[in-house]
C-alpha cells in the first residue's frame, strides 16, 4: 500500500506505463516520496542507472526538544537514555530498496518484467531466478524475463583464444551456489559482490546505500550472477561462471536449497548460529566440492582430498577472503573434472518439481509454438537460401527497381522522354514478377498470426499476438547465431591472408582477385544469413506496392488481406515496435508502403502531433545506445546486428503532459552509423550524405553524436545536409541540431572547450557562406539553415561504462547526461510546430523526392570538395572551348582550301598536325591547373586521372568529327561536279527510255503506275551511282546540344527540371517568356541588407529595369553572334550553341558584379540560355537546311525528281522534245515568277491598308492608339505585357 501498487496486483504495469513521457520522467531523483519510489525506481532503471535501487525516502525533520530540565541527568542516564518519538508519531521505517524491485517485479506483466530483468542484465545487478510469489507461495521459475539478454565474453581454450556470444538461458556454465545456515554477522552478498566485481554491488548488501533491517519480499529469493571473463590478464578465472545467491536461511527454503546443489558445480555455505548440521553433513556426504565459510573461525583455507574446504571469515580482510575464496574454486573446478559435474543451463531448471515457469503460461506456449512453425520452415531450406525462398519480393527485384526509381529522377543524355517511359516500363515488370510471388508460406502464417480480423485457426489475442511477436524477435536472431559465428571466423580468417599477401608484396593479381572474390561471397551469405523481424515486415512493404502497382485480378478474402497489410503494421508501430523507414541495403525509401501504413496509424490513433526527433552519427559512437536510455527503447546496438537504414518508433506522452509539451507523441528516427566498414567501397559517401540529409530534414530536432571531442568526421557531412537543403528549395524545413560529444571523461571539458566550441562555429559558419556562395542564396551563418545555439547545444557525455566490458556497469555519469539531455530536448520541443501526422507523412514524400531529383552534391565529401570541383569543372569548359574552337578556325582555312579545289582528300594526321600546338598548350595548362592548387592538391588528385583522360577523348572525338565533315564536304563538292557533268546524260538516257516505251506496241496500254515503275528504276539506278561513295550524315538535333551544352555548363538535374518538355512540342515552360516578364524577384535573392529597402522583399522597378535590359540586351548579341555564323556556308556546328551559351553566362556575370541589390539564382541564367538558344537554334535549323539544300546533291537531285518524272511522262505519252524542253523552262521559271506577283501583291497590299484602315493611315501616335483601344476591347492583360515589353513580338 505504501508503494500505491494495490491496484496493480491484479492489473499488471505494462511497458507502455513505464516507457510514456511523464512529469516524473524528466526529474529522475535520487531522493522521492514514497508513492513516487516505483516510477522513479523504473525510470532510472530504463536510464541504465543503476543507482536506481539506492533511490530513498527523505527522512521528515525532527523538531528538536529544547525544553530545559530542571536537573541536567548523569552520563550514564543520557548515553543509556532511549528518545521516545513525539507525540501522536509512530516510527516507521523505510521501504526496502529490493522490497521496490521485488515489488514492481510482482505486479508487472510478462513483458515489462522482461524489459526490468534485461535492465538490470545492463546495469551488472543479479536477475531474480527463483521468485516465491507472495499471494500464492509458489516458487517461480522467470525463464521468459531472461530471454532477451545476451552476453559475450572471452574464453581460453587451451592456447587459443575464442569470443562467445549467446544468449544467456542457453549458456553452458559451471555454477558456484552460496547460501546460509543461520544468522550470520558478515554478509553473503557483500562477500559474493567482490568476488564478481570489487568496484560494483553486484548482490544488494546490508551495507547498500537504503539497506534496512527489514525487507518483506526478497526472503527465499534467488538471484544469479555471471562472472564474464574478458581475456585479459586480469582475468579472475579463464571460463564464464555462474553465481546464485539464496536470500534467507537455506534451513526454511528446502526446495530451492535441494534444486540448486543438485544443479551446482561448487557449494558455498556461509555457517552461522545454527546448531542443526544436517544439511552440512549431507554435502559433506556428497562428490561435489563443497566449501564453508564460517564466521566464527579467523583462519585460512584448510581443504580435504574429498573436496571438502572451510574458510574461516572472523576479523579478516574482504580482500583476503575474496582472494582465498577464488583460489578454492577453481582448485575445484580443476580436480573435479574427473568427477561427473553438471553444466548449469537456466532453461534446465524446468525440468525441476515443485516449480513453476512463467513460460508454462498459455499464451506464452501459443505464441512460441507459431514461432516454431516459421522457424522449422526456416529449417527446411539452407541458410544462403532463406531470403530467396520465403523472402522473393526484395533482395534482387526490390535492389533494381530501387535503382531503376533512382535513374527515373536522374535522366541523363538527349532522349529523356523515352527514356523516362523505359524506365518506368522495367519497374512495372519488376513489380509484376514481385506480384507473381505473392504471400509465400512464411508470410501467410505471420500475417495470420498478427491479424486480429484473419478468420483462420491461427487468430491470436493481443497478449498471444505480443508473445508471438517478441518469441520471432528472439528466435530469429538466435537462429543463424552459430553460423554466422562461423562466416565471421572464416571472413576474419580470409581477411588475414590478404594482409599477409600484402606484407609480403605478392604482386600476384589472380591471387587478389580470387581472394577479394572469396571475401565478397562470405559477404554475401553473411548479408543471406542475417535476419529480423524487420525483413518479415519489409517483405509486407513489397507484397503491398506490387499489388497495388500491378492491381491483379485479386478477389475476396485475397483481396481484403493484401489491402489489409498496412494496417497490420500499424499496429505494430502503434504498439512500439520500430518500422523500417529507409531501406539500408538500398538505400530506398518504400514511399507508398511507408504513407499507407501512416494513413493507418492516422486512422487508430487520429491524426496525432508528433515531435520528430531523429540521430546521426558515426558507426558505433553509440546513437542507439544513447536513444534506449533516454526513452527505454529497443534498438539494435550489438556489434553484429547494429541498426541499417532508417527506423522509426513511436514514444508515448501521458495526458497530463501533453498540454505542457504541445505534441502527443515523440517519433524516434534511429538511424545506421555514416562510414560504415562493411560498406567500404559501395559508394560509401554518397549513400551517408543522402541518409543524413533525409534525417536531418525529417527531424524537428537531430542530435549529432559524436565519439570524442573532434567533431571533424561530422562536420564534412553536415556540409553536403546544408548544401543540399539550399538546393531542395521545394521542400521548406527549419530542423535543429544539437551536438553530442560521448566518450568525453572530463568533467570540465565544457569549460575547457570553449575555444573549441568557437572553432567549430565558425567552421559551420563558413562552409555555409561557401555552399550559400555556390548554390547563389542569402544564408550567411549556419543558423540560417539549421538552427543551432553553440551555447546550449553542444553536450558533452561521459563514456558509457565505469570500467572496462564484460563486467563493468553502465557510467552514473552517463545516465546524468542521458537525463539532462532528455530534459532540454523536451523543454525545447514546445518551442516547435508540432507535425500532424498527416503533414509527416507529406514531408517524407517531399523529402525524398526532393532527394531523388538531387544526386549531384551526394557525391562529394564536403562543401570545399563540390567548390572545387566546380571550378575545375569551369576551367574544363575553358580548355574544351579552346580545342574547339581551334579545331574550327583549322576547319574554316581546310573548307576554303576545299572549295578552292586546292584539297582534295583530307588525312587524319593533317588534322592532328595542325592541332597539335594548341593541344599541346591545352595538356600544359591541365598540368599545371592540377599541380598548382597546392591546397586542394590532394582534393583534386581524385579526379586528375578521369579529367585528363576526357581531355584525350575529346581531342580524338573532334578530330574524328572534322575529319568527317570535311569528307562530307569533299564528297558533295565532287558529287555535285559529277550531277553537273552527267544531268545532260541523265536527260537523254530518260528521253531514249522514253522513245522505247512510246515506240513499243506492247507498251501503249501501259498505265500510270507501269510508268511509274519504269521511272523509278532508272532513278534508283542514278541515286545509287551518286551515292556509292558517300558518307552517312547524321541529322543535326539542336535540341539535344542546348541540352548538353547547358548541362555541363549548368547542371543536368536543373536543366532537366527547367526544359521538362524540352523534347516535347509544348511551349508551356516558363523560360519562353522571360523576356516579357514584369517581375524578376522569383529569379534573385535579395541582399539582406536591402531587405528592409524593399516592400515585401520584391525588386524596385529599376531593378526589374535593369534585368529586362539585360535580357534584351543578351538576345540582341545573340542573335547577332548567330548571324554571323557561316552556317549557310559550312552547315550548323555544336561549337555554335556553346557560343550563344558562354556568352549568356558572361553577360550575367558581367551584370552580376555591378549589382549589390540582389544576386542571380542559377535558374536565371538558365531560363535565359534555353531562351536564347531556342530562338538561336530554330535560326540555325533554318539555315542548315538552307545549307544542305545548296550543297547536298542528293537533296538536289530529289527536288528535280518531279521534273524528270513531268519529262519522262510527256515523252512516254509522244511529245516531241521541243514540247518537252519548254515545259522544263516552265518548270524553272515559275518560282521566280510567283515570287515576284508576291512582292508585287504585298506592296499594293499596304498600300491599300494605309489607305482603307484608320489604325494605319497617319503616325505612330495615331497607329499607338488603335493598338492600345483594341487591347482595351480585349481585356486581356497578357497581351499588354507581351506589348509594354515586347511592342515588336505584340
Amino acid at each position: 500500500m505504501r508503494l500505491q501498487l494495490t491496484a496493480n496486483k491484479e492489473q499488471k504495469l505494462k511497458p507502455s506505463d513505464a516507457l510514456q513521457i511523464t512529469a516524473q520522467s524528466l526529474s529522475c531523483k535520487e531522493t522521492c516520496t514514497e508513492q513516487e519510489l516505483v516510477q522513479t525506481f523504473l525510470q532510472r532503471l530504463l536510464l541504465g542507472d543503476y543507482r536506481a535501487r539506492y533511490t530513498s525516502v527523505p527522512e521528515a525533520e525532527s523538531k528538536l526538544d529544547h525544553e530545559e530540565e530542571d536537573d541536567a541527568p548523569s552520563f550514564a542516564d543520557f548515553i543509556s537514555k532511549k528518545s521516545a518519538p513525539p507525540d501522536g508519531e509512530t516510527s516507521k521505517d523505510p521501504v526496502h530498496p529490493m522490497d521496490v524491485q521485488m515489488a514492481v517485479f510482482h505486479c508487472s506483466d510478462h513483458f515489462l518484467k522482461q524489459l526490468i530483468v534485461t535492465k538490470l542484465s545492463q546495469c551488472q545487478y543479479a536477475l531474480p531466478l527463483l521468485v516465491p510469489n507472495p499471494f500464492t507461495g509458489e516458487i517461480e521459475f522467470p525463464l521468459w524475463t531472461f530471454r532477451q539478454i545476451k552476453k559475450s565474453w572471452k574464453s581460453i581454450d587451451t592456447s587459443d583464444m575464442k569470443t562467445i556470444i549467446r544468449p544467456i538461458c542457453e549458456a553452458q556454465t559451471p555454477m558456484v551456489f552460496f547460501f546460509r545456515i543461520g544468522h550470520i554477522s558478515s554478509s553473503k552478498s557483500h562477500l559474493m559482490s567482490r568476488l564478481i566485481n570489487e568496484k560494483h554491488n553486484t548482490f544488494f548488501h546490508r551495507n547498500c546505500p537504503g539497506s534496512s533491517t527489514d525487507r518483506l519480499l526478497m526472503d527465499g529469493v534467488v538471484e544469479i550472477a555471471w562472472y564474464f571473463p574478458s581475456g585479459k590478464s586480469t582475468d579472475r578465472i579463464t571460463e564464464c561462471v555462474a553465481f546464485c545467491n539464496l536470500h534467507g536461511d537455506a534451513e526454511n527454503h528446502e526446495k530451492q536449497l535441494e534444486i540448486l546443489t543438485e544443479m551446482s558445480s561448487v557449494n558455498v555455505v556461509v555457517v552461522g548460529d545454527s546448531t542443526n548440521a544436517g544439511i552440512l553433513q549431507k554435502l559433506y556426504g556428497g562428490q561435489k566440492p563443497l566449501i564453508c565459510l564460517l564466521c566464527d573461525d579467523d583462519s585460512g583455507t584448510r581443504g580435504t582430498k574429498r573436496l571438502k574446504y572451510k574458510i574461516g571469515l572472523k576479523e579478516r580482510n574482504q580482500a583476503a577472503v575474496s582472494e582465498d575464496l577464488w583460489k578454492t574454486i577453481k582448485e575445484c573446478f580443476s580436480k573435479s573434472q574427473n568427477i561427473a559435474q553438471p553444466t548449469f543451463r537456466l532453461v534446465n531448471l524446468c525440468e525441476k518439481s515443485g516449480i513453476t515457469t512463467d513460460e508454462n503460461n498459455p499464451e506464452c506456449r501459443k505464441g512460441k509454438e507459431a514461432t516454431m512453425e516459421i522457424i522449422q520452415l526456416l529449417n527446411a531450406v539452407e541458410l544462403p537460401c532463406i531470403k530467396k525462398t520465403y523472402l522473393p519480393c526484395q533482395g534482387e527485384l526490390w535492389h533494381e527497381w530501387s535503382t531503376k526509381n533512382k535513374e527515373l529522377y536522374r535522366l541523363h543524355g538527349t532522349n529523356i522522354e523515352m527514356q523516362s517511359i523505359e524506365i518506368k516500363d522495367n519497374m512495372k515488370q519488376i513489380r509484376a514478377q514481385q506480384s507473381k510471388h505473392g504471400l509465400t508460406k512464411l508470410m501467410e502464417l505471420f500475417i495470420q498470426t498478427v491479424n486480429s480480423c484473419s478468420p483462420s485457426e491461427h487468430c491470436f489475442n493481443p497478449i498471444e499476438k505480443s508473445f508471438f511477436l517478441k518469441w520471432l524477435e528472439i528466435m530469429l536472431d538466435d537462429f543463424a547465431a552459430d553460423d554466422l559465428s562461423v562466416l565471421h571466423h572464416e571472413y576474419n580468417e580470409k581477411w588475414s591472408k590478404v594482409l599477409d599477401l600484402k606484407k609480403q608484396h605478392n604482386e600476384s593479381k589472380q591471387l587478389k582477385d580470387d581472394s577479394h572474390a572469396e571475401l565478397e561471397m562470405i559477404s554475401e551469405k553473411l548479408k543471406a544469413a542475417n535476419m529480423g523481424l524487420e525483413h518479415i515486415l519489409r517483405e509486407m512493404g513489397q507484397v503491398y506496392e506490387s499489388f497495388m502497382t500491378v492491381q491483379t485480378n485479386r478477389k475476396g478474402n485475397e483481396l481484403e488481406l493484401f489491402t489489409s497489410l498496412p494496417k497490420l503494421a500499424a499496429e505494430l508501430l502503434s504498439s512500439g515496435h520500430p518500422l523500417e523507414l529507409m531501406d539500408g541495403e538500398t538505400s530506398h525509401v518504400a514511399l507508398d508502403w511507408v504513407s499507407a501504413v501512416l494513413d493507418e496509424v492516422r486512422k487508430t490513433l487520429g491524426d496525432q502531433r508528433v515531435f520528430v526527433l531523429s540521430v546521426l552519427g558515426i558507426q558505433s559512437s553509440g546513437k542507439s545506445t544513447m536513444l534506449n536510455a533516454m526513452f527505454g527503447l529497443q534498438f539494435a546496438v550489438s556489434a553484429g546486428r547494429c541498426t541499417k537504414g532508417a527506423f522509426m518508433q513511436l514514444v508515448k506522452v501521458s495526458e497530463e503532459m501533453k498540454e505542457e509539451l504541445k505534441f502527443d507523441y515523440i517519433l524516434v528516427v534511429d538511424t545506421e552509423g555514416l562510414r560504415a566498414l562493411e560498406l567500404a567501397g559501395i559508394s560509401t559517401g554518397h549513400h551517408d550524405n543522402e541518409l543524413a540529409t533525409f534525417v536531418v530534414g525529417l527531424g524537428n530536432m537531430t542530435l549529432i553524436n559524436i565519439f570524442g571531442e573532434n567533431p571533424a568526421e561530422m562536420q564534412d557531412i553536415l556540409q553536403i545536409v546544408i548544401q543540399a537543403f539550399m538546393r531542395m528549395k521545394k521542400v521548406r524545413l527549419n530542423p535543429r541540431c544539437m551536438f553530442v560529444h560521448q566518450n568525453v571523461s572530463d568533467l570540465t571539458a565544457k569549460e575547457k572547450n570553449i575555444e573549441g566550441r568557437r572553432h567549430l562555429q565558425e567552421k559551420l559558419d563558413e562552409m555555409t557562406q561557401l555552399a550559400a556562395k555556390e548554390e547563389t542564396c542569402s544564408a550567411e551563418y549556419f543558423n540560417d539553415v539549421i538552427e543551432f545555439d553553440i551555447q546550449n547545444d553542444v553536450r558533452y557525455f561521459a563514456q558509457l561504462w565505469e570500467g572496462s566490458p564484460p563486467m563493468a556497469p553502465p557510467n552514473q555519469f552517463y545516465c546524468e547526461n542521458i537525463q539532462e539531455l532528455k530534459k532540454t530536448i523536451l523543454n525545447v520541443g514546445p518551442k516547435f510546430q508540432a507535425l500532424l501526422l498527416s503533414q509527416f507523412k507529406d514531408r517524407i514524400k517531399d523529402l525524398w523526392t526532393a532527394l531523388m531529383n538531387e544526386n549531384f552534391v551526394f557525391s562529394f565529401r564536403n562543401t570545399q570538395e563540390i567548390a572545387v570541383y566546380r571550378k575545375l569543372e569551369e576551367q574544363y569548359g575553358k580548355w574544351t572551348w579552346t580545342l574547339s574552337s581551334a579545331m574550327l578556325r583549322i576547319q574554316d582555312k581546310l573548307h576554303t582550301r576545299i572549295n578552292n579545289k586546292q584539297l582534295h582528300k583530307v588525312e587524319y594526321k593533317l588534322l592532328v598536325d595542325e592541332m597539335q600546338e594548341t593541344f599541346d598548350g591545352v595538356r600544359k595548362s591541365v598540368k599545371c591547373y592540377f599541380e598548382g592548387e597546392r591546397q586542394v592538391k590532394d582534393m583534386m588528385d581524385q579526379w586528375r586521372g578521369r579529367f585528363e583522360k576526357k581531355i584525350e577523348d575529346l581531342h580524338e572525338d573532334i578530330t574524328q568529327q572534322t575529319k568527317r565533315e570535311l569528307d562530307g564536304i569533299i564528297f558533295q563538292r565532287d558529287a555535285r561536279k559529277k550531277l553537273d557533268e552527267q544531268r545532260t546524260q541523265y536527260e537523254a538516257t530518260l528521253f531514249e527510255k522514253s522513245k522505247e516505251l512510246a515506240l513499243d506496241p506492247k507498251s501503249q496500254a501501259k498505265d500510270e503506275t507501269e510508268l511509274r515503275k519504269q521511272f523509278d528504276q532508272v532513278w534508283s539506278s542514278w541515286v545509287s551511282d551518286l551515292i556509292k561513295d558517300r558518307q552517312t550524315e547524321e541529322d543535326i538535333n539542336i535540341k539535344d546540344d542546348v541540352f548538353q551544352v547547358l548541362s555541363q555548363l549548368h547542371g543536368q538535374q536543373l536543366v532537366i527540371e527547367k526544359s521538362k518538355n524540352i523534347h516535347t512540342k509544348t511551349t508551356t515552360n516558363k523560360y519562353n517568356a522571360i523576356n516579357t516578364c514584369g517581375d524578376y524577384t522569383k529569379y534573385v535573392n535579395l541582399t539582406k541588407r536591402f531587405w528592409k529597402k524593399y516592400v515585401m522583399r520584391q525588386l524596385s522597378q529599376e531593378d526589374n529595369e535593369s534585368i529586362r535590359q539585360l535580357i534584351l540586351t543578351v538576345i540582341q548579341k545573340a542573335e547577332d553572334l548567330s548571324e554571323s555564323k557561316p552556317v549557310e556556308k559550312m552547315g550548323y556546328k555544336t561549337t555554335y550553341i556553346q557560343e550563344i551559351a558562354q556568352l549568356v553566362k558572361d553577360q550575367v556575370a558581367q551584370h552580376k558584379s555591378q549589382s549589390r541589390n540582389y544576386n542571380f539564382k542559377k535558374e536565371f541564367t538558365v531560363d535565359l540560355s534555353l531562351h536564347v538558344c531556342k530562338l538561336a537554334g530554330e535560326m540555325f535549323a533554318v539555315r542548315h537546311k538552307a545549307f544542305r539544300e545548296a550543297t547536298d546533291p542528293l537533296i538536289y537531285l530529289e527536288k528535280k525528281k518531279p521534273d524528270y518524272y513531268n519529262v519522262f511522262q510527256k515523252s512516254c505519252h509522244g511529245a516531241t522534245s521541243v514540247a518537252v524542253f519548254g515545259e522544263l523552262i516552265c518548270s524553272e521559271l515559275r518560282e521566280p515568277i510567283l515570287q515576284s506577283v508576291y512582292n508585287r501583291t504585298s506592296s499594293d497590299l499596304a498600300e491599300t491598308m494605309k489607305a482603307d484602315i484608320p489604325a494605319f493611315n497617319g503616325n505612330r501616335s495615331n497607329l499607338e492608339k488603335h493598338i492600345l483601344k483594341s487591347l482595351a476591347e480585349e481585356e486581356n492583360f497578357g497581351n499588354y505585357m507581351t506589348y509594354i515589353l515586347d511592342p515588336q513580338k505584340h
